[in-house]
């Protein structure tokens, strides 16, 4: 929880500093470098959709800010779309866990979702509307009820009952996301702030498993494995809101877990806020 908060906290701070800065200070906070050939490529790091405009052309890219949002195609470094939110298991279409499932039961106020963008490239048609392929970083993390122990290398997703008591027994997987975004932002208002909606499909490829436990006995423990987490996951997303802050949800097609055949049909539903989209 501290580290949620203090994520929140730098989110806000990041966003606060680019709402005070302008199309100039931008320009400047541009960061130059040389190819061989002597020709110049900007690339500017940004929150949110402060993304720079590459105009592509005969004479090469040309890389100048463009405020009036002019169509082109554009590349980034970014750290956007940043999710933070609740984690929600459906077990063949119900939020109740079946009786092969009950060894996940969880909780749900401490069952969490978090991920953020860092490279986008897309293409935008016009003030309103484009359409960007992105990656980044996907965190799911499953505070378990029961004091169990899921297995490292085992032939399906097994566990064993612990005879000592975990304050702390979370289950996790890592992805890396690419979602490709079609995205729309209507007119800005008297305030500069515009309503924005975003949605497209997403893939995940994963990165890790992880089972975390603290207890008094054995003190802080840490296990890797795949978990038989799938390891190709897709789903769909959306997001809308107004501003730097909105909504999100996202849902995925395929089970969590492959090669386990008792927990086919459990899929994944996370929902939560989302800052600079």
């Amino acid at each position: 929880m501290k580290r949620l908060i203090f994520t929140i906290t730098i989110c806000l701070a990041a966003s606060f500093t680019f709402a005070q800065s302008t199309p100039a200070d931008s320009a400047r906070n541009t960061i130059d470098t040389t190819t061989t050939h002597n020709k110049h490529v900007k690339v500017k790091l940004g929150f949110g959709d402060d993304v720079p405009q590459v105009n592509i052309n005969s004479n090469g890219p040309d890389t100048t800010y463009h405020a009036h949002k002019a169509p082109g195609f554009s590349f980034g470094v970014t750290f956007s779309r940043i999710d933070l939110g609740f984690a929600t298991l459906i077990d063949n279409g119900s939020f109740t866990l079946s009786d092969k499932n009950k060894f996940l039961s969880y909780r749900q106020w401490k069952t969490s979702n978090f991920g953020f963008d860092v490279l986008q490239f897309g293409y935008r048609f016009n003030s309103a509307f484009k359409i960007y392929v992105s990656g980044g970083f996907d965190w799911t993390h499953i505070r378990l009820r029961n004091d169990i122990t899921i297995q490292r290398n085992a032939p399906v997703l097994t566990y064993v009952q612990d005879s000592i008591h975990f304050s702390k027994n979370r289950f996790s997987s890592t992805y890396l996301r690419i979602p490709l975004s079609f995205y729309y932002r209507s007119h800005e208002d008297d305030r500069g702030n515009y309503f924005r909606l975003v949605a497209g499909p997403e893939i995940g490829i994963l990165l890790n498993g992880r089972v975390k436990q603290i207890s008094e006995e054995n003190g802080k423990q840490k296990f890797n494995d795949d978990y038989h987490f799938a390891k190709l996951r897709k789903g769909v997303f959306v997001r809308m809101g107004y501003g730097i802050m909105g909504l999100y949800a996202k849902y995925y097609f395929n089970d969590m877990f492959e090669n386990s055949p008792d927990q086919k049909g459990l899929r994944n539903f996370s929902f939560g806020l989302t800052f600079g989209f």
